[in-house]
């Protein structure tokens, strides 16, 4: 039986599982969940094999929220040998299918992490097998299927692949951040990722460039500030609490001490709104609406706080409170939300109008 495997947070496999069999029953393909539960995990087992590629080309990974990865399996688990595992690979991969990489990866957990010294280790031989046997396609050719090594031990591996078009670039779907010892929270981490992963980098001159106007609500101590700051922006932070001396020793951000709900930008001239607030995700996902459909800024990139039940519904609603307000003023919008690596217990949503704002949006 051909399965996808998808990588997500330990902890939120339930969610990660939900969606994609929501997802696949819309494109009227059927399966069952086997989760591993913390370990970040699921198998979505289809019951018919030629729909797991056929699923993976139809739905893009961009539309997944909790999936940061995911692949077709192409073999059952392989018992590996204590000696001569790249020949045992080899046989079996056979020589049917040509790959243009070769990721190494184990699950996301204590045991998995203390396994990526064998993968390294194991890696370069393992690539030089496989391009020797014409699995692996010459280095530097980007075209074609990814060959995805899921480690759950030293002496088992499942093998599958995916999509060079439709798949993560980070392996795991993680991207390797370093925490910038000038940022006065970890949560700058937050929106660092959030810009690697949402805005192309081919348009970051444009798009997250110097003299850009920005505003950071529930801003203290500055963690999102920082990232806004650090791109040569002129912020507004606002929160009731106090921002880190640091940044506002650059000169580029201007503290208002309010709620940030309350906030009204006097000039719109603002490009990004960021929100990192500990509110009630609703009333995030109606204000972030309101800024956008009344012309307060150009893009917003916020945090949707997630509650202890119900997690992968409460986002759904969310969104779709965004989207039914968008449709109601029939503008064009470009829309996509997920759960990031750095995220915690939290969904981070990225949001444009792609048409100009309605004149009568009140």
């Amino acid at each position: 039986m051909t399965s996808i495997v998808l990588y997500c947070r330990p902890g939120f496999e339930k969610e990660c599982g939900a969606e994609i069999q929501e997802k696949a029953s819309w494109n009227e393909m059927y399966g069952y969940l086997e989760l591993y539960k913390n370990e970040g995990i699921v198998f979505f087992h289809l019951h018919q094999d030629e729909h797991a590629e056929t699923l993976m080309k139809k739905l893009p990974l961009k539309r997944l929220i909790f999936a940061r990865q995911w692949f077709v399996t192409l073999t059952e688990k392989v018992a590996l040998p204590d000696y001569n595992r790249v020949e045992a690979i080899v046989e079996a991969l056979g020589n049917e299918w040509q790959y243009a990489d070769l990721r190494m990866e184990t699950p996301d957990t204590n045991d998995g992490k203390a396994l990526t010294k064998f993968c390294r280790k194991l890696a370069v031989p393992l690539r030089q097998g496989l391009r020797k046997s014409k699995i692996l396609t010459e280095q530097g050719d980007d075209d074609g299927g990814v060959l995805h090594a899921l480690f759950f031990s030293g002496q088992e591996v499942i093998f599958g692949y995916s999509l060079a078009n439709n798949n993560s670039r980070h392996v795991m779907g993680i991207p390797r951040l370093r925490f910038p010892n000038a940022a006065p929270s970890r949560s700058t981490l937050k929106l660092d990722e959030a810009f690697l992963h949402f805005i192309p980098k081919e348009e970051w001159d444009e798009r997250l460039t110097s003299g850009m106007r920005a505003v950071d609500l529930g801003s203290a101590p500055g963690g999102w500030t920082y990232q806004l700051v650090r791109r040569g922006m002129m912020v507004t932070a606002i929160d009731n609490g106090p921002m880190a001396e640091s940044l506002m020793e650059t000169g580029q951000v201007k503290h208002l001490m309010m709620d940030g709900f309350k906030y009204v930008p006097m000039k719109q001239n603002v490009y990004w709104l960021v929100c990192d607030m500990i509110e009630k995700p609703h009333r995030v996902a109606w204000l972030m609406a309101q800024w956008l459909l009344k012309g307060y800024c150009k893009e917003a990139m916020f945090n949707l706080k997630l509650p202890m039940k119900g997690r992968y519904q409460e986002v759904v609603k969310d969104l779709q409170t965004i989207k039914d307000e968008f449709a109601k003023y029939k503008v064009k919008y470009e829309l996509y939300a997920k759960h990031l690596y750095y995220d915690r217990e939290e969904v981070t949503v990225h949001a444009r109008l792609l048409s100009a704002p309605p004149a009568d949006y009140e």
